[in-house]
């Protein structure tokens, strides 16, 4: 099933991939781990749950078929390169490239342009990750682009460097921070991971510091060249600070930074919008009008901490009808995720159909008045965004409040929650709760409890 007018968090589908032999994997390992107080050692050699960062890196390439790693360094380089050498206890072949003076992020890769393959991949040495580096590779191979950019949410977008992109995931603005006040935004969030194609290296100047994010990206944009965002849920954070560093080794150690991958099919809460989320906006469905329900940040802050996807599935049919534009929901899907990211809180996917099977609306869309197989309580969004998420839906969830909402889970084979006021039809709710925390919290219990 394809929706018509995709949204900006929609995923390429989940695909199993043959893995490819002579790629070429470029770390950025020049960080000196201020912010973390290392003095010894550089930032990418930092210990992650007993091993260094950039050896856990190292060995994920690895196994995804990378052959020829280039570490380029600067501080304490040969910290670095005394501990890899030439990279034959890995199974690999390193090559250590060492900045004479700091060149950025993106100065130093102009060192090895001659090295360099047509495509290849590039990921900061103070990453820690874990996601399926072959489905990113195919996707950027499907959509060809000069770069294409991994971006995911995270819990602190208003300070983060976001990406705007359109219906196809192509680029279209960079959203640097600091943000202006009064911004509103899809929380996709620049994650440091790239396939760039070599033709980047032309604007790259040499000998000169320079960042992909301040300096290339912007240049890129604004010669026409296409950017991509490839949209992942999976386990990518930049270990950053002393606050963040412990969090992210209990993850390793419990073994959430592994489960996260793609390739593991994962639960999903699948949530409606209107009456769920936010007071429900029949009446003047506009981004001005929208309104957070009580609790719902929360509700979401903990879906994003346990292993469940939050995706929103939501029936848009005024666009159909006419009364909205795909631009007025998109504002409004803006509105939400800013709204929840100044929370601390994020959604990883929204799905929405625009879709009216009634005809006779003055103004009304004609292609839109269509029996689709997207609306809910067919369960189209649902299965869709298991091919994009690798969703496991027996043991995911629909949350909503109205009796299409919980057929719509039962079409997909999830369990199902009635929220709010609302006397279920037809099909009964598996339960019933008064609002979406409540629910939450009953779910995550019953998980703890491998119910």
């Amino acid at each position: 099933m394809e929706l018509p007018y995709p949204a900006a968090v929609q995923l390429p589908g989940h695909q199993t991939i043959k893995k490819e032999k002579g790629m070429q994997l470029v770390i950025l390992a020049g960080g000196k781990g201020t912010r973390l107080g290392l003095t010894d050692i550089p930032k990418p050699m930092c210990p992650i749950a007993g091993k260094p960062l950039l050896e856990r890196q190292i060995e994920l390439a690895k196994t995804y078929g990378f052959d020829e790693i280039f570490i380029l360094s600067g501080h304490l380089a040969h910290v670095i390169s005394d501990y890899f050498g030439d990279g034959s206890r890995w199974g690999v072949k390193i090559h250590h490239i060492v900045e004479d003076k700091p060149l950025g992020t993106a100065g130093a890769l102009k060192l090895i342009e001659n090295k360099l393959a047509e495509n290849f991949m590039v990921i900061y040495g103070d990453v820690v990750m874990d996601f399926d580096m072959q489905a990113m590779l195919a996707f950027a191979n499907r959509m060809p682009a000069v770069a294409t950019l991994l971006v995911h949410p995270n819990n602190h977008p208003y300070d983060s460097d976001l990406l705007q992109i359109d219906s196809r995931g192509r680029v279209t603005a960079l959203l640097p921070k600091p943000h202006p006040d009064g911004l509103i935004y899809h929380n996709l969030v620049n994650a440091a991971v790239y396939v760039f194609n070599k033709k980047i290296l032309s604007y790259i100047a040499a000998d000169t510091a320079q960042d992909f994010g301040k300096d290339i990206f912007p240049r890129l944009l604004q010669a026409g060249e296409t950017l991509r965002a490839y949209h992942s849920a999976e386990y990518v954070k930049d270990m950053g600070t002393k606050d963040r560093l412990p969090v992210i080794c209990a993850d390793v150690e419990s073994g959430k930074v592994s489960r996260l991958n793609k390739k593991n099919a994962r639960p999903a809460v699948f949530l409606d919008r209107d009456g769920v989320l936010n007071r429900d906006m029949d009446k003047a469905p506009r981004a001005e009008n929208f309104e957070l329900l009580p609790g719902v940040s929360e509700a979401v802050r903990l879906l994003n901490q346990s292993d469940y996807l939050s995706i929103v599935v939501t029936n848009q049919p005024m666009i159909a009808e006419g009364f909205v534009t795909f631009h007025d929901v998109d504002e409004v899907h803006k509105r939400l995720e800013t709204e929840l990211g100044n929370e601390k809180a994020y959604l990883d996917g929204i799905y929405f159909c625009p879709h009216h099977p009634e005809k006779g609306f003055p103004g009304e869309v004609a292609e839109l008045k269509i029996d689709c197989g997207c609306r809910k309580p067919k369960p189209g969004m649902l299965l869709r965004a298991k091919e994009d998420f690798n969703i496991d839906l027996q043991s995911s969830w629909m949350i909503g409040d109205r009796d299409s909402d919980m057929q719509a889970g039962k079409n997909a084979g999830c369990h199902t929650i009635l929220v709010g006021d609302t006397i279920s039809g037809s099909t009964a709710a598996d339960y019933r709760f008064p609002n979406l925390l409540e629910a939450v919290r009953f779910i995550l219990t019953r998980k703890e409890n491998n119910d």
